[in-house]
């Protein structure tokens, strides 16, 4: 990659440029406001609240929650809904065969994943307005601001569902984690400025702030190891003949990653354990018993905070590898199609046999390298009043989303440079036709 490189590539960089300009669109609205908000009391709610699950809810809607903003619900609906479509397709032999049926059966399921994100985004922010009221927080409680709130946050959700689809489609890629991305990194100047601030009052010592900034670069230096081990699995393919000639037989490897679910199975858990608390935390002490009790023992750094999280991140990085990013059977029929098979196992079942029996032995690995980066953070932030954009869960979302889009801007670069090559052969080949001798 260089910059003559990329000022040659006019699409990827006219693509580059379309995701910048939607990214902007989704910044700018992160600062306007939802109408018949006390700004002043919501700013004193949010101070309280930073330390506890106001300021997760904050950090992954990037900054708009703090500011109630009309991406205030940001992207969770959404992933919310992929998990549920998800979960029911591989339940529901309807859904399953609609996965089966390619590309037409891949619209239903988003359409379906579309209708799931109205119906989750609207039992939110009817939640969020009540919980407002109760709060204190609005200016003139009533219907009225109900739907308000409920009309504001739904369409700025399905907004942000747009622009991430359109990222994914017309920009490079990995449109909803760039939204989440962008989020994380625009409030990370504040954070580790808030953060200094306390260091030089003394509410931190210098040792421990040294000790966190070492430790941050050394998690950023392990999610980058990890997110590039494999494991190599030995692909033979025999000798065929075409023709009169006879090639001999090749070999090669499928690679197999540690963590092939890449960041979503940290994103899924956290908007699971985002999704019952999003209404509580704006409703001051006016929780039932039931929510207070919730509230109280998920909070963050409690024991059953951690033992939930890294449940969910264990049992999302075996479902979603298994069933989107790495499908055995998928995998094993493509090998057979291609007349490759692995030495000493017949192609086929015995094939997807085995690959299952190699990929649920590295996730044990992949797995635990997630949760333990999600979940050490989070205990010595939670002891240190470290702020959450250092937390493990975004330093993964930051780092995973930064190595993703360099391989998509990448293989942006790669395909231009083969239209290139390809162009000039045409070229050439049309010179060659012109100065052949004519017959006569």
């Amino acid at each position: 990659m260089s910059w003559g490189a990329l000022g040659k590539a006019t699409e990827l960089r006219q693509r580059i440029f379309f995701t910048i300009g939607l990214l902007i669109v989704y910044r700018l609205g992160t600062y306007i406001p939802v109408p018949g908000i006390d700004g002043g009391a919501l700013r004193d709610f949010m101070d309280q609240a930073a330390s506890g699950l106001g300021g997760i809810l904050t950090m992954f809607t990037g900054g708009a929650l703090g500011r109630m903003g009309i991406f205030a619900l940001g992207i969770m609906p959404y992933i919310s809904a992929s998990i549920i479509i998800q979960l029911l397709a591989s339940m529901v032999p309807a859904l399953e065969q609609l996965k089966k049926e390619g590309e037409q059966g891949r619209k239903k399921i988003n359409q379906y994943t579309r209708y799931g994100t109205v119906f989750l985004a609207t039992f939110q922010a009817y939640g969020l307005a009540v919980s407002l009221e109760a709060g204190g927080l609005a200016h003139d409680p009533g219907w009225f601001f109900r739907a308000a709130v409920l009309i504001t946050l739904v369409g700025g959700t399905m907004f942000l569902m747009w622009l991430g689809e359109q990222i994914t489609a017309r920009g490079i890629g990995n449109g909803i984690s760039l939204i989440i991305f962008v989020g994380i990194v625009a409030e990370i100047p504040a954070a580790l400025a808030r953060f200094l601030a306390s260091g030089r009052s003394g509410a931190i010592s210098p040792v421990v702030i040294i000790g966190i900034i070492l430790m941050m670069v050394a998690l950023v230096a392990f999610v980058v190891f990890m997110e590039r081990a494999l494991r190599k699995i030995h692909i033979q393919y025999p000798r065929r003949q075409v023709g009169m000639k006879v090639y001999d037989g090749g070999s090669s490897h499928l690679p197999v990653k540690v963590n092939p679910a890449g960041v979503i199975p940290a994103i899924f858990a956290s908007s699971l354990l985002l999704l019952p608390t999003t209404i509580s935390t704006f409703s001051g002490g006016n929780t039932g018993a039931v929510m207070s009790t919730l509230l109280a023992y998920f909070g963050p750094g409690q024991p059953l905070y951690l033992l939930f999280f890294a449940s969910m991140i264990v049992f999302f990085t075996y479902f979603y590898t298994l069933n989107v990013s790495f499908k055995v059977d998928d995998v094993a029929d493509n090998l057979k199609n291609q007349n490759g098979f692995v030495p000493g196992i017949r192609p086929g079942k015995k094939t997807a046999e085995y690959l299952e029996y190699v990929v649920m032995r590295v996730l044990v690995l992949g797995s635990a390298y997630l949760a333990l980066v999600a979940l050490l953070p989070e205990i010595l932030r939670s002891q240190l009043s470290i702020p959450f954009y250092f937390g493990g869960t975004s330093v993964l979302i930051v780092v995973s989303v930064t190595m993703d889009t360099i391989q998509q801007v990448q293989s942006h670069m790669l395909a231009h440079q083969y239209e290139g090559l390809i162009e000039k052969s045409n070229l050439r080949g049309k010179k060659r036709q012109r100065k052949a001798p004519t017959r006569r």
